[in-house]
């Protein structure tokens, strides 16, 4: 299997998990960074393999035509996603999200009954510039704000994925950096939702945002690390009180 393929970087990944450096709460992971629907409705995927704040995890975000956001995490939710964008979703514990490579660059996701995703990815000239700089400049630069400040916009713009930011605040109140070290565009997908075909990936009419994260307009993979500042003792409160266990 060529080391350049997305499951060849998610099982190096997989091998040697590596924490960024620092004090913050730190991870390891990949996933589908973001994907719209024409239709309107929008789909993320993240495993992390890797955390400072307990085991591996796995999340799927999903936003309705409506705007309304619903985060599945695998574990606790105050150890994963939930507890920086809880805030601006319903959160749900479920006992597995199957992620399944059916080929060097392609996966299926399924959330029991609920979501069934079939992503095909592929590499594009945006894409190996993006990967080649992440892999030439050190870690300690491609994990400094400033550097951060400046690449998302510059990323967007090559990805044509409308507004990015690598830094800033959450929803819940910490601060993220996000640090994407390899990057692959998502070149076909499909995806159902509680029986629902979704339809065809196209941009939404208006970019989504969660806090100071903009989700791209167009379906982006990645194998990074993420760093947050610790949340303020409210945020534990407000992810409680809108988790659920699903059935």
């Amino acid at each position: 299997m060529s080391t350049h393929t997305p499951h060849a970087a998610v099982t190096a990944l997989r091998t040697r998990p590596e924490l960024p450096g620092g004090t913050d709460e730190r991870f390891a992971g990949y996933g589908i960074m973001g994907m719209p629907f024409a239709s309107g409705h929008y789909l993320a995927l993240r495993e992390m393999v890797a955390s400072s704040l307990g085991p591996p995890y796995r999340t799927i975000w999903h936003r309705d035509p409506r705007g309304r956001w619903t985060i599945h995490t695998t574990t606790d939710p105050e150890a994963s996603c939930p507890r920086y964008f809880g805030a601006a979703a319903d959160v749900r514990r479920v006992r597995s999200i199957d992620i399944a490579w059916t080929g060097d660059a392609d996966v299926e996701v399924t959330l029991g009954g609920v979501l069934h995703w079939r992503i095909g990815l592929a590499s594009s000239p945006a894409t190996r510039i993006l990967t080649a700089m992440g892999a030439m400049m050190p870690l300690r630069a491609m994990t400094s704000p400033s550097v951060l400040t400046a690449m998302g916009p510059m990323a967007g713009a090559v990805l044509g994925a409308g507004r990015m930011r690598l830094c800033g605040r959450t929803p819940n109140g910490p601060r993220f950096r996000a640090t994407p070290l390899q990057v692959w565009r998502v070149a076909t997908a499909e995806a159902s939702h509680r029986g629902q075909d979704l339809g065809a990936p196209g941009p939404l009419d208006v970019q989504a945002a969660l806090g100071d994260f903009w989700l791209p307009q167009r379906g982006l993979f990645f194998v990074g690390q993420a760093s947050f500042t610790s949340p303020n003792p409210s945020a534990d409160d407000v992810i409680a009180a809108r988790s659920e266990i699903a059935s």
